[in-house]
Formats: structure tokens, C-alpha cells, sequence
């Protein structure tokens, strides 16, 4: 809504500016909100024309609001400063507007949009890092459908690759094979996080050992029995664990693109020849890289600042490294690459629509079309800056100028414990450790947090929590309660902070139900929600009113008592929430939509403190009150499940 009138603005000041100063197409800014004193929305261009028009800005602004049309949502212009044009809406109609057309989704643009996000290796457990990669990557898909975008939310799985091939290593090092799978008794994913720190130590103990581990990943990329269908079914159980732990969260997939049908499909075969063609890559007679083939990225901006910018695509015994197999996955994602893979049924997600893979046969001859996408988001963390920049380079050397322009990663920072939170989650810390300010984790060396376990123990807590606020309440509906004020917790911490911040968790802060947190916004909502529920248990049905009783009541916005300012700041933050989805996505900084939620809470709640519905004698008030918090209520709704927030029945 704001953004409508904010245009409406920019044409009036351009039509204006065509009028006094025969400009014909001057590029307008766009209005922002000033201090709340100052007016609504504050407009800069007589400041910009300053010097091109060699004029006083203050003068420039005073005749063009003389020469400003009238906008309906427009109650006045001002001049302040030195020449910022200010303007205050007009707060019955716009208000009334808002009430009667409340926030909705964008309608559907054309093309698609693909977010690859999660990406967890198929070796072991997920944890606690990549629970923000998801949580991220599952609010981007969220706010895109909300802006009109048409989403294919992909999780790649990287089934060939070294991590992998680690963990089938050290399965068959124990003399077992596939038939011993389902004798496994623990948790899958939990038994294989041990056994991947356990195999990676041996081979770093000896360089000889690192043959094992080379052979092994060979035999997986060529399809060598048993050793493919080994890793391949170790990785589709790990997967089945890492769906139900990012389920807990609220987060689903539509598709998930296996590496090893790159391979089997020979879509990196053809990628390497396109290179090879173009002269992206060359092989290395002599020197340490002798018999691989490279990229050279010597010449890109991108790369001026490396000295050794080359970067190897194909390893000297043929097998491809994983940004050569991530080139040929980007050429499919747009559609670029001519070649596409078969489809079958993975899982399901719990709202019961498909989880699609990838397959070399066998497809479903019903699956829905997948890749050709106009832009693409890969969710991955900072660390691989890099090698997203190789990708991206691939692209624009095969002559993919647009595509690679829109071969966006979307990079953020890692994931660390407070001392409490690790110690409470089992880590043994020394005295040194315990001082500092965060503990860092690797899952190489084992030490780490997995994601079911901090989860679990989010649930604990908040289960504490509730037990002396309902102790009359039946067990499964307390349990319930819990998961969902974790979740909250939990998804909230992740989004708060800006992407290249280092998070470090801590489940006192995340579950603190008055700080900046999940269970602040959850508590906000259902405070929303129980204000029409007394309301109705004392005779007042809200629903039951004319619709024309509330729009009157939104007059008395235009007073000029606190109530009638505080009522109208309410207000206007709503009005500001497709806005500042827009800037969110144009900035793909989440934690400033996620900061814009939590401020609206907060002013909710100071609202419901100053002024009581429940036992307000002025009917008229009581309207406006009523209102106000419906306008509340209808848009926090929409915002928590853009953030994935789930709101409980109580709290």
C-alpha cells in the first residue's frame, strides 16, 4: 500500500518538475520515512537538483510543493530543513483503505525463481550450522512466493563426493556391506556422525591411507559395484533423517538433484566439452597440476587479488572436482544445458505434497517439469565465496553473461555455541574455554552440535517453561506446546542477525520470552488473538459489527490527542510491511525484515499496555482500539509465517 502511494508521489514530483524546470524524465528517489515529527514520507529531490539547477535547495522545495497536484492519500506538504519535502498522509483514508484491503500476496509474475538451500553432505547428522543455512534459505523462498515469485525450492545432495565417501570407507573397513544397514540401531545419521569423525582421523594419520579414500570416491563416481549402491543407499537413509529434522522446523523441498546423476546423466560430459570448446579450461602438461584440467581466472576482476587465481576442474586421475560438477548443475538450473534428468517420488512432505529426486531411469512419466529458471539463489555459506565466483565465471566464459548476472549466492556467516549452551549440550570444556566468548565446532574432529539434539533440548526447556503456567494441561498438548515455542526460538535466532554476523547460540537468549526473540513475537500474537477471544466471552462479538462501525471509528485518527498519534504509529508500521519485504529482498538481508516483525510486536504490545479494550466506557475508543489490533493481528499472521514462525494456541 505504501509503495502505491509512494509512486503516486513519484509522478506527481515529476509531472511537477516537467511543469517548473522543463525536465523531462529526472530520476526521482525514492520517499523514505523521516522522524515520525517530521511527517509520514520524506522526499530528497530538491536536495539532488541543487546543483544542476544552481538553485537554493530550500526554494527548489517550496515551488515544487506549490506545483504539486493533489494526492488523495496526501493530507499535507511541508518544506524543512534545507529542502526536504515532507508529506503527511491522510490518516482517515488511508487507514481506512488498509482496513478494507488488508495485505496480501503479489500477484504471480512470470518465469521462475530457483533457491537451492540446506545442501547437507549425506555423511551424518545435520547440525546446528546448518540450521541457519535452511532457516535462511526457507524465509527467501517465502518472502519470493509472497512478492509473486514463482519458487522451486531445490536441496542439492552431494552424493558422490568425499564426505560421503568417508563414511562408506569406514563401513566397509568394518567388514559390513549394505545388508548391514537395517541392523543399525541407533539413529542413522547419529551413527554415521561418529563414524565419520572415527575414519576421517585414520586417514589422517598416514598419507597412504588417503589411497583408501581416493579409490573409494573413484568407485563411486563410475558406478563400481558394491561400493555405489552402498554409498547410495547409506545417503538416501542419511537424507530420510535430514528431512525429518528440517520437518521440525517447518521447512520443505520440492526437489532434490542428486550429484551422481550429473555424472550418470553425463551432464558435467557435455559441460566439459562446452568448456573445453570455448577455452575455459585447459590441461596442464607440466608442474604440480600435470594432466588436470583448469580454469585460469587470471585477467577477472573478480580474481585480480589471488596470485594463483587458476583453479582445477578435473583432477589429474579424471575425476571432477565439485565446482566442475556445480558448473553443469547451474547450466541445468537455467536450462542451458539441453540435457535433463528423470524424476521419481523421494518423500513426502508433511503437508503431503511430493518430494521429488533425481534419476538416471525409471522416472515417474507424471512428474512436473523442473530446472529453466530465470534467476538463481544458492544458499551457502560464506566460506565458499570462492568457489560460487569459479561458477559464476564458468558461466560468463561459455558466453552466459545474463545468467551468470543472475547466479546469486547468498552467502552467510557460521553457526557457534555460548560456553553454557555447549556445556549444557554435553561438550566438556576446559577452564580456557569456558571463558571465551563462543566454542567453535568441527565435524571432522566430531565436535559438534547435532541439530535433533540442540532441538530436543530447545523442547525441554521450553517444556520447563510451561509446566507451572498449565499444569492442568493433558501431556500431549503440553509437548506440543513446547515444539512449537522451540521452533519459534529457534528460527528466530537464526534470522536475527545480519548474514555475514557470526551467530553464537544460546538457548537462554533464543527462549527469553520478553528479549528479542521467537517466543516474543509468538507471545504477541496470541495476545492478539485473546483479546477477541474475552471480548466474545463477554458478549461482545466483534465479527457481528458493521464493517462501517470500525471504518468510523478510524476517523478519530485525525485528532490530535496521544491516543489518536499512538493509534496512527500503530498503523502506519503495518502499512510500511510490503515495503520492507521489498527492500528485504533487494538487500537479501532477512534480519531486517525479521528486526521490522519484532518492532511491530513491540508496539503492539506497548499499544495493548496503554490502552485497554476490554474495560474502555467509550464505545468509540473501543472501535478504534478493536480495529487497530485487527489491522495487528490480520498482519503479524502473515508476517510469523513468512518467518516460519508458528504460533501457538497459548502461551
Amino acid at each position: 500500500m505504501i509503495r502505491a502511494i509512494q509512486k503516486k508521489i513519484e509522478t506527481s514530483l515529476r509531472d511537477a518538475l516537467r511543469k517548473l524546470y522543463q525536465l523531462e524524465d529526472p530520476a526521482i528517489p525514492e520517499s523514505a520515512y523521516p522522524d515520525a515529527s517530521m511527517g509520514d514520507l520524506s522526499n530528497t529531490i530538491a536536495l539532488k537538483l541543487a546543483k544542476t539547477l544552481r538553485k537554493n535547495p530550500k526554494v527548489i522545495a517550496e515551488e515544487i510543493a506549490s506545483a504539486l497536484p493533489q494526492i488523495p492519500e496526501i493530507e499535507k506538504v511541508e518544506v524543512a530543513g534545507n529542502g526536504y519535502l515532507n508529506f503527511r498522509l491522510d490518516r482517515t483514508v488511508v487507514a481506512q483503505e488498509l482496513y478494507q484491503n488488508r495485505p496480501v500476496a503479489e500477484p504471480l509474475l512470470p518465469g521462475k525463481v530457483i533457491v537451492e538451500h540446506t545442501n547437507i553432505n549425506p555423511n551424518k547428522a545435520a547440525h546446528v550450522g546448518h540450521l541457519r543455512n535452511a532457516c535462511l534459505g526457507d524465509v527467501l523462498v517465502r518472502l519470493l512466493e509472497f512478492y509473486g515469485r514463482k519458487v522451486e525450492v531445490q536441496n542439492y545432495i552431494d552424493d558422490t563426493g568425499v564426505q560421503l565417501a568417508d563414511v562408506v570407507l569406514g563401513f566397509q573397513r568394518k567388514d559390513l556391506s549394505i545388508n548391514d544397514l537395517p541392523q543399525i540401531k541407533e539413529k542413522i545419521d547419529y551413527y554415521f556422525w561418529d563414524l565419520y569423525a572415527e575414519t576421517h582421523h585414520w586417514i589422517e594419520e598416514s598419507p597412504e591411507n588417503r589411497v583408501f579414500r581416493e579409490n573409494t570416491l573413484k568407485a563411486m563416481e563410475e558406478r563400481q559395484e558394491p561400493t555405489f549402491s552402498l554409498s547410495q543407499e547409506i545417503a538416501r537413509r542419511i537424507i530420510l533423517s535430514h528431512l525429518q529434522t528440517m520437518f521440525r522446523l517447518g521447512i520443505t523441498y520440492q526437489l532434490l538433484p542428486h550429484e551422481s546423476d550429473i555424472i550418470g546423466l553425463h551432464f558435467w560430459q557435455k559441460t566439459f566439452e562446452l568448456l573445453k570448446e570455448k577455452g575455459a579450461i585447459v590441461k596442464v602438461e607440466e608442474g604440480k597440476n600435470k594432466g588436470c584440467w583448469i580454469m585460469s581466472l587470471s585477467g577477472s576482476e573478480t580474481f585480480d587479488d589471488m596470485q594463483n587465481p587458476d583453479k582445477i576442474i578435473v583432477r589429474s586421475n579424471g575425476t571432477v572436482t565439485y565446482v566442475g560438477k556445480d558448473i553443469a548443475y547451474q547450466l541445468w538450473k537455467f536450462g542451458l544445458l539441453g540435457l535433463d534428468f528423470q524424476y521419481k517420488i523421494f518423500d513426502r512432505n508433511p503437508d503431503g505434497s511430493v518430494i521429488w529426486t533425481t534419476s538416471t531411469s525409471d522416472g515417474d512419466p507424471g512428474a512436473p517439469s523442473f530446472g529453466g529458471a530465470d534467476t538463481v539463489y544458492n544458499v551457502i555459506d560464506q566460506r565458499q565465496s570462492y568457489l560460487q565466483k569459479v561458477v559464476a565465471q564458468g558461466l560468463q566464459l561459455l558466453g552466459y553473461l545474463e545468467q551468470a548476472s543472475r547466479s546469486i549466492h547468498f552467502s552467510y556467516e557460521m553457526v557457534t555455541l555460548s560456553p553454557k549452551t555447549a556445556a549444557e549440550l554435553g561438550f566438556t570444556l576446559s577452564a580456557e574455554e569456558q571463558q571465551k566468548a563462543f566454542v567453535e565446532m568441527s565435524g571432522r574432529k566430531g565436535l559438534g552440535v547435532k541439530a535433533d539434539d540442540l532441538l530436543d533440548r530447545l523442547e525441554a526447556r521450553a517444556l520447563e517453561r510451561i509446566l507451572p503456567l498449565y499444569p492442568e494441561l493433558p501431556e500431549e498438548e503440553k509437548s506440543s506446546l513446547a515444539k512449537i515455542i522451540a521452533a519459534g526460538a529457534l528460527r528466530y535466532f537464526m534470522l536475527r542477525y545480519t548474514r555475514n554476523t557470526l551467530i553464537t547460540f544460546d538457548m537462554d537468549e533464543a527462549l527469553n520470552f520478553e528479549g528479542e526473540t521467537g517466543p516474543y513475537l509468538q507471545y504477541a500474537m496470541v495476545r492478539s488473538q485473546s483479546i477477541f477471544r474475552k471480548l466474545s466471552e463477554r458478549g461482545f462479538n466483534v465479527s457481528s459489527r458493521p464493517a462501517e462501525d470500525y471504518l468510523q471509528s478510524l476517523k478519530l485518527l485525525g485528532g490530535k490527542d496521544e491516543e489518536s498519534e499512538d493509534s496512527w504509529k500503530m498503523i502506519l508500521e503495518i502499512i510500511k510491511m510490503k515495503d520492507i519485504i521489498a527492500v528485504t529482498l533487494r538487500s537479501l538481508e532477512i534480519s531486517y525484515f525479521a528486526k521490522y516483525v519484532f518492532q511491530l510486536a513491540q508496539a503492539f504490545n506497548n499499544y495493548y499496555h496503554k490502552y485497554s479494550i476490554l474495560h474502555e466506557p467509550d464505545e468509540h475508543k473501543k472501535l478504534l482500539r478493536i480495529a487497530v489490533v485487527d489491522l495487528f493481528r490480520s498482519a503479524m499472521e502473515i508476517n510469523l509465517r513468512l518467518l516460519g514462525i508458528p504460533v501457538p494456541a497459548r502461551m
